[in-house]
């Protein structure tokens, strides 16, 4: 009887046995069901021909035609998307910092000389900080070489420059642009390193046209006629106060309708004369600059002036100084709102006629006393208690400490006074080619500065 051989399948065909090379490339498919011993049938092996190329999903023409398409129609957006960004408008030339400056001297000279002149419109003070100068003018923030005036950084942006001061040590400024209103404004804020140019700090605001810039060395305010921000040294907003824009959480603000005469700030606090409604006077409050929310103001203080004519001169620690045309008198205000003095003011009408330009008050401060320029006379008062001391007739604006002595601007030239009576110690000379106007001054190493209407000159 024939027997069949096991190893020959039924039929007589011969199959041969895979090698070991060929095992590898068939990929089976584990039955979990039939190793659980479930009575299934088990599938073939599924097959997988290593080496054989798949074809390509963008073979067919059209599909090439279509991924062209997307990439002319991202680069289209990415150009539209730059040439309309901050950066695309924005020119950043920074810099090392500069080399030290000389040694001031220790009394001012007799003489000084004109070291430079550069436009500055948008600054009212003179900026100096570090080891540098910092002139703004259209657009355009310079960083100079305070003893040759060159140019050793430069930010420009296609913007009009609202304003620029200087703050924490750094060029504050604000750029002319919409705010979050849909209004024109001051929107944009940046702070630059003075040194080198480098960008400190930016932020997008709601800071109103016809700002200025105040500061009590650790927040800056900016005025505006009928809202107030303040930031800290980030750019953070720490206080809104007035007529805020999108208003999210109303009932929020004290009062509403009010418009800004004067803003001064000391000691973490912010004082403005306000004109509101149903009042019948003009009305000075002092509030924090950082409360707990933004938006909801801390106020301190707030009382009725007598009359409508209220200029706020000066804040010194925790004492407020108004001038009061209507009653002729200098009124001094305590920490919690309380009259502390008046004091007789014999000033021209003229003087006290309108409020300070960009609603900031004339005045600078040295470590004795604090300076009020009042449009034709220099009021000196002690820094503790806002105490008047002495005055001065001839001068063009507050005077500053340079060479460790107070100067202040007069009429053709420059003079150096006793702080404590005011007397004349000495006057230099200095030619300002027919300029006649307000001056105000600051002061770098050996370097003083005068800001003459729209010109920065520098003097040694």
């Amino acid at each position: 009887m024939f027997t069949p051989d096991p190893a020959q399948p039924r039929g007589g065909r011969h199959r041969r046995r895979p090698d070991d090379s060929e095992v590898t490339q068939i990929i089976g498919v584990e039955d979990v069901l039939a190793a659980a011993g479930a009575n299934t049938t088990t599938s073939p092996p599924r097959r997988h021909t290593v080496g054989r190329d798949r074809p390509s999903p963008w073979s067919k023409p059209r599909d090439r035609v279509i991924a062209v398409v997307i990439a002319v129609v991202v680069v289209a957006v990415g150009v539209v998307v730059w040439a309309g960004s901050e950066s695309r408008a924005t020119v950043s030339e920074t810099t090392t910092p500069g080399p030290a400056l000389p040694a001031a001297p220790g009394a001012v000279p007799a003489q000084l000389s004109e070291l430079w002149q550069a436009p500055s419109g948008a600054t009212t003070v003179p900026i100096a900080a570090g080891n540098a100068v910092v002139t703004a003018s259209g657009g355009e923030l310079d960083g100079r070489d305070p003893i040759t005036g060159q140019v050793r950084w430069r930010y420009s942006r296609d913007l009009t420059l609202c304003t620029a001061a200087e703050g924490w040590s750094r060029a504050v400024a604000l750029y002319r642009q919409d705010g979050v209103n849909g209004e024109s404004g001051c929107s944009e804020v940046i702070a630059l390193d003075p040194d080198t140019g480098h960008r400190k700090a930016q932020r997008t605001g709601s800071a109103q046209l016809g700002t200025g810039l105040v500061t009590d060395g650790t927040y800056v305010t900016a005025s505006g006629p009928t809202l107030l921000n303040t930031w800290r040294d980030d750019l953070v907003e720490t206080a809104e106060y007035g007529q805020v824009p999108a208003l999210i959480n109303p009932g929020k603000q004290p009062r509403t309708g009010c418009t800004y005469g004067s803003v001064a700030m000391a000691s973490s606090r912010v004082g403005v004369i306000e004109r509101c409604p149903g009042d019948p006077g003009d009305r000075l409050t002092v509030f924090r600059a950082a409360p707990k929310e933004s938006d909801s103001p801390q106020v301190v203080f707030s009382v009725l002036l007598p009359g409508v004519t209220g200029r706020l001169v000066a804040m010194s620690g925790d004492y407020t100084a108004v001038a009061v045309a209507d009653q002729k008198q200098l009124v001094l205000f305590g920490p919690e709102g309380s009259e502390v003095s008046a004091y007789p003011l014999d000033l021209p009408a003229t003087d006290l006629a309108q409020d300070p330009p960009n609603a900031i008050p004339v005045t600078s401060s040295t470590a004795a006393n604090v300076y009020w320029y009042t449009g034709s006379k220099l009021m000196a008062f002690s820094r503790d208690k806002l105490t008047p001391l002495w005055t001065l007739s001839s001068a063009l604006g507050p005077g500053v400490t340079f060479d460790n002595q107070l100067v202040v601007p007069i009429t053709g030239g420059l003079a150096v006074l006793n702080e404590q009576d005011g007397s004349t110690i000495r006057t230099i000379g200095v030619d300002r080619h027919g300029y006649t106007g307000p001056v105000r001054l600051s002061a770098i190493g050996p370097v003083l500065l005068e800001q003459r209407g729209e010109t920065l000159a520098a003097l040694r």
